[in-house]
């Protein structure tokens, strides 16, 4: 693949980066190609009036907290399809099949692969980390199954599988809503000047792919808004000791800090950070990808407390599910209620995907046609818990499959009903999510 044709990714690449050979996505015996390609009258009947949904998601691993909401979410969007869907005056039943990834990317291919060809779903859905959902992607975009993703940094999923160009996608099966760079760069520099501070970040950005999009990325940005960003050095997933990062902190005087770790990496480090002196310096302390849900927050005891975070959902969103019907403040309530837990951000990413499923396979005229299903992604414009998310619409530097949502930032503070809950503290991206406070200190 040259750089100046960045749309080239060759099929043995994708293959490559899913895990899978080309084996595995052929039929043995005298069937060649994906099963969708083979003769319609190979199917039988309830296959053919069945659309067939995968959904990915980490339930237990590193990332195990992303997935906490994901079986009520499906719970609910299958009952929302419990009376089929009717596409092109068809009318179709609507199966569920969903898979855990371990929060390992070679198992996140390893249950794509079971997906594309055993289960041979029509669509795929996928969600939470590029460990998680950079591989099924791939694997999907292999074997020419259409897919829509969400909850990663949109450079991560489009830059980090190896595109080049926002210009010329090399993803044709394809579509993704979330976050980007930008995104947290408004939250950032509308949420921080709330703390006065000396402006100097220190940032702990690993060597994977969040990491490195937010390097090459968000660094520049701020240091052009005037802040001073002290950066150690990538560093690995899994790192034990971080006593020369906060060394370098406590000289530099950071009084802002930042960070883009899975999560028992960032507990790992903020415990060694109090320890050595660096959380009482610290004015603000922004976290993503982790500190995200109240469960992670509250394990670090009085350390979680005033963290600062940013949301990609929140109960006091001013939006509906196109599917179910149901508000932002109807599905934290009832997760509350289902779950016996408090109300997690994911749960409305989560229904997200399967808004935009049912109006891609609406779209499409035939959801058991892969390829119109894919064609179809241009014209979805859906209502989600989200916002309204339109791909019909071309944004400057953003590919034609990415939709970039709002990540406002705010706050972890004590709350009565919990022990903690999420304050948002400003809305640059969307002045219509209400603003519940202002940041302090931690």
């Amino acid at each position: 693949m040259s750089d100046d044709a960045p749309h080239e990714i060759n099929r043995r690449d994708l293959l490559k980066r899913a895990g899978v050979g080309a084996a595995g996505l052929v039929a043995g015996g005298s069937l060649a190609g994906p099963a969708w390609a083979r003769p319609r009258g190979a199917e039988t009947a309830d296959a053919a009036s069945t659309i067939t949904l995968g959904f990915v998601s980490p339930l237990t691993g590193p990332a195990a907290g992303f997935g906490e909401p994901d079986p009520y979410v499906i719970g609910l969007a299958r009952k929302a399809f419990a009376s089929g869907l009717t596409v092109g005056g068809k009318k179709y039943a609507v199966t569920i099949v969903n898979k855990d990834s371990q929060s390992a990317p070679a198992q996140a291919a390893k249950v794509a692969g079971q997906l594309i060809n055993g289960t041979k779903v029509d669509l795929m859905l996928a969600t939470s980390t590029p460990e998680v959902v950079n591989p099924v992607a791939d694997a999907c975009e292999a074997a020419q199954v259409p897919y829509i993703t969400t909850v990663v940094p949109w450079e991560a999923w489009y830059f980090g599988r190896g595109a080049k160009d926002p210009t010329k996608s090399p993803f044709l099966y394809g579509i993704h809503f979330c976050f980007g760079v930008k995104n947290f760069f408004d939250a950032y520099t509308h949420l921080w000047p709330q703390v006065a501070t000396n402006k100097k970040v220190g940032v702990m950005w690993p060597n994977d792919d969040d990491g490195n999009a937010i390097r090459a990325g968000l660094g520049p940005l701020l240091e052009k808004a005037g802040y001073t960003i002290v950066d150690p050095g990538a560093y690995q997933d899994g790192t034990n000791d971080y006593s020369a990062q906060i060394a370098k902190f406590k000289a530099e005087n950071c009084q802002i800090f930042n960070t883009f770790p899975i999560p028992p990496d960032f507990a790992t480090f903020w415990r060694q950070a109090a320890q050595q002196g660096y959380t009482t310096m610290v004015k603000i302390a922004q976290i993503a990808k982790t500190g995200l849900f109240p469960s992670q927050v509250t394990a670090l005891g009085k350390l979680g407390e005033n963290l600062a975070s940013a949301v990609y959902w929140h109960p006091t969103w001013p939006y509906s599910s196109s599917l179910t019907g149901i508000s932002s403040k109807q599905l934290a309530d009832g997760y509350i209620a289902h779950a016996h837990k408090q109300w997690n951000q994911q749960a409305g990413a989560s229904l997200a995907l399967f808004d935009v499923a049912k109006a891609a396979l609406v779209a499409s005229g035939d959801p058991k046609d892969k390829a119109k299903v894919a064609a179809a992604f241009k014209k979805v414009h859906v209502e989600t818990p989200l916002g309204v998310l339109d791909w019909r619409k071309q944004r400057a530097g953003v590919p034609w499959n990415v939709v970039p949502t709002p990540i406002p930032g705010g706050q972890w503070v004590k709350a009565p009903k919990f022990k903690i809950d999420f304050t948002i503290c400003e809305h640059s991206d969307d002045h219509k999510i209400p603003i519940g406070g202002h940041l302090t200190p931690y």
